[in-house]
């Protein structure tokens, strides 16, 4: 199969990764810088909270806080790995060659990942709760949390996606032997 480098739906989805990578690794970046500081300005988060809600006995909730944005940060990091195993798929297919074995390796990896977001989610949305009932009383302040379909849907696109490319690497091999 010829090479198509300059295929318009090829560029755009690599140009989109690309993007998305990079707002994630900045987003990743800004949480990690963020964490330590939520740490020391804990104190001065609380006073100003407790003047804000009107509460004195106000009590920052560091841990809560500090777990979702760990959890946020590992979901980041999940993501940037799926997009740039997304990137490397997509460099095959602008290579004519997307039927390798490597690809059915990174589809596995990718379904792996997806799942690994679904059940990080759990945890995540138990912190987040526990968060928004603390803060229960404000207004404008929703935490919504449910089981999220398309996502399972993905993982099990992703593993079975896999396997057709794991059987086309293997009839590609095949074919080649007995030409």
């Amino acid at each position: 199969m010829p090479s198509r480098p300059n295929d318009p739906l090829l560029l755009a989805g690599r140009l989109i990764v690309i993007v998305m990578q990079a707002i994630l690794g900045f987003a990743a970046v800004v949480l990690a810088i963020g964490m330590p500081l939520v740490v020391f300005l804990r104190d001065r988060i609380t006073a100003e909270a407790r003047i804000e809600y009107a509460n004195p006995d106000f009590v920052f909730p560091l841990g809560a806080v500090l777990g979702i944005m760990a959890f946020a940060v590992l979901f980041l990091a999940g993501a940037f790995w799926f997009l740039r195993l997304l990137r490397k798929i997509i460099d095959t297919v602008g290579e004519g060659d997307p039927f390798v074995p490597e690809n059915a390796e990174r589809l596995t990896l990718m379904g792996w990942l997806a799942l690994a977001a679904q059940l990080l989610a759990i945890p995540a949305a138990g912190a987040a709760l526990y968060v928004a009932k603390i803060f229960e009383d404000q207004e404008g302040m929703t935490i919504d949390a449910g089981l999220d379909l398309s996502g399972i849907v993905l993982v099990v696109v992703l593993f079975i996606l896999a396997r057709v490319f794991r059987h086309g690497a293997t009839m590609r091999a095949d074919l080649e032997g007995t030409v």
